[in-house]
């Protein structure tokens, strides 16, 4: 018997599908979509290049084509879904890039476009921490009235010296302050992290997810390093400047990490996708299926479960 509560399967942490099963009581799925934005860490606003792990397309590798129009990225998103499921609503997820830095009609006028389509039940943003503007947080908080919205923030770790190292350009602090005036408006947000960061021990990524836990974020997405062509990371990896994370030590992390993490914290994601032709290491996270397996493995082995570690 899973001794989990927020559970109706074998998973023994709160997945983003149960959460949205219980809240819409049907199948829902993301569709990830392309504004073509930006990145003030990219076009010297901040920075130049961008975070070092970070692709060309932005983190945007599986979203829609940004030549495309949003109706036809859609299109073409839920297409290839379709073959899979037929969901009973949608969730546009802008994906790529930094998605509140544009003007601000700019923006609201995508946001409402996409929340007048059939059957669309929510919207995520993803974006950074350093580009919720006043005026940006009043149309956030405008937006959350209307439906069920995400904004997700990349934080990656708490640790600002790693911050330094992977040229993410803002410190801990502002995004705390970004994630408190959200959260003040009653706006939901997700928290991304990243395991196996350059420099990074056990420990200090436990301690990002114990500092997160303080914070019960409404989501978090648990993100494996990946190594991609043609980024400043690859060089650093080819010099030996540090290592790939194994399956085992990744499986161990992730487990430690979800018996902290409030019971109510949804987990999005527990692993991540890089793209096949790009990839440079770890190759095993490819096998996207055994990685998930193993974590739930692990946990049964433990007899533990999300949650299970907090002592208040």
């Amino acid at each position: 018997m899973n001794p989990f509560a927020f559970s109706d399967t074998n998973k023994r942490y709160h997945t983003y599908n149960y959460a949205l099963r219980q809240r819409f009581s049907g199948k829902i799925c993301k569709i990830s979509l392309n504004l073509g934005l930006s990145c003030p860490n990219r076009d010297g606003k901040i920075g130049i290049g961008g975070c070092t792990y970070c692709s060309a397309a932005k983190s945007g590798d599986f979203a829609g084509d940004q030549l495309l129009s949003l109706q036809e990225q859609f299109a073409q998103m839920r297409a290839v879904l379709f073959r899979k499921w037929k969901p009973a609503g949608y969730i546009p997820y802008f994906q790529a890039g930094t998605n509140t830095y544009a003007p601000i009609e700019f923006l609201r006028t995508a946001f409402y476009e996409v929340l007048s389509w059939e059957n669309c039940v929510g919207l995520s943003i993803a974006t950074r921490a350093d580009c919720i503007s006043p005026e940006t947080e009043i149309l956030l908080a405008e937006l959350n009235e209307k439906t069920y919205l995400t904004v997700e923030l990349g934080l990656q770790t708490v640790h600002d010296s790693t911050a330094t190292r992977i040229h993410r350009g803002h410190t801990y602090a502002q995004f705390l302050e970004a994630y408190r005036r959200l959260q003040a408006r009653g706006i939901a947000v997700c928290v991304h992290i990243i395991n196996g960061l350059p420099g990074e021990t056990h420990t200090m990524m436990l301690q990002t997810v114990q500092e997160l836990a303080v914070l019960s974020p409404h989501a978090i997405k648990i993100h494996l390093l990946h190594i991609l062509q043609g980024t400043p990371l690859a060089q650093e990896y080819a010099q030996g400047a540090f290592f790939a994370m194994t399956l085992q030590e990744y499986v161990r992390i992730v487990c430690d990490q979800l018996e902290l993490l409030p019971p109510e914290t949804i987990v999005e994601r527990l692993t991540g996708d890089g793209a096949s032709q790009d990839l440079i290491a770890p190759l095993w996270s490819q096998k996207k299926k055994i990685v998930m397996n193993e974590i739930d493995k692990e946990l049964v082995r433990r007899g533990s479960y999300q949650g299970s570690a907090r002592t208040t």
